[in-house]
């Protein structure tokens, strides 16, 4: 860096300075931009793929769920019946009231 006598500068010197100044903070600004923009895409980008793996995670223990559920119906349909039946008067009582 060069030193500056602060006592021969003249007002054109600091405003060249000041536009000097101006125009990198404008570059450094825009670079800033650049990379916050880049940053909340890659993170927007890692936020949609933590949702589809959960969604994928959700749907694969509820398709094991019922497959479970169906198994049980299958291998003892009177009991199920019965419990359905019992909840369904259950659920009927409660909504009654």
């Amino acid at each position: 860096m060069t030193d500056i006598d602060p006592t021969n500068l003249s007002a054109e010197d600091i405003l060249d300075d000041a536009d000097e100044r101006r125009a990198r903070l404008d570059r450094a600004g825009d670079r800033w931009m650049a990379d916050a923009e880049a940053k909340s895409f890659a993170r927007d980008q890692g936020l949609r793929q933590a949702v589809r793996s959960d969604l994928q995670t959700g749907r694969d223990w509820a398709r094991e769920r019922a497959f479970l559920a169906r198994t049980k119906i299958e291998d003892k349909p009177l009991k199920a019946t019965v419990y359905a039946l019992g909840v369904g008067v259950l659920i009927g009582l409660l909504l009654r009231r």
